[in-house]
């Protein structure tokens, strides 16, 4: 096969809109591709799947199911999660990372699961946010890959960063 990356899809009909941040290991429906638009300002962490075709009614109707993917402004999708044909995420959303989306997803909540359903509104989420980000360890962005993080700032962090206590990073 073939291996197709951004450019090939949006030269085969696949819409994307301007600031996006895709992530290596997106898969594509390369056969439908031009079923899937992609707004403004979205966020597709790795291993993502974007389908927009289900052969498995093939077997009882002879045909292949297909319907169009439409991920609107500011939507995050989290690490190998799967947006499946006819579904449309709302703007401002969040899709947990593994979650397998067969439904629509309205604006400004949090979905998650296997299958996806909406867990709070996006305000819940910055509330919940905002209550562990006050009281985490808060590095810089010299604790990363692109200011070269030294050996002593990686140990640091692993004491400060308990199994159970997060903190953020610039």
């Amino acid at each position: 096969m073939d291996e197709y990356w951004l450019d090939d899809y949006i030269k085969l009909g696949m819409k994307v809109g301007n600031n996006c941040s895709i992530q290596p290991g997106l898969t594509v429906d390369v056969s439908h591709c031009w079923l899937i638009e992609i707004a403004d300002n979205v966020v597709i962490a790795p291993q993502v799947y974007l389908l927009a075709h289900d052969t498995s009614t093939k077997k009882y109707t002879g045909y292949t199911k297909i319907g169009r993917i439409n991920i609107k402004k500011n939507v995050f999708i989290g690490a190998r999660s799967m947006i499946m044909p006819g579904v449309t995420i709302g703007e401002n959303s969040v899709i947990g990372a593994n979650s397998v989306v067969i439904k629509s997803i309205p604006d400004n909540v949090v979905a998650a699961g296997n299958p996806a359903k909406v867990i709070c509104s996006l305000e819940e989420y910055q509330e919940k946010t905002d209550e562990i980000f006050r009281n985490a360890h808060i590095f810089s962005d010299e604790y990363t890959l692109r200011k070269k993080i030294d050996r002593d700032k990686k140990q640091q962090m692993r004491v400060l960063l308990t199994s159970d206590k997060a903190g953020f990073v610039e």
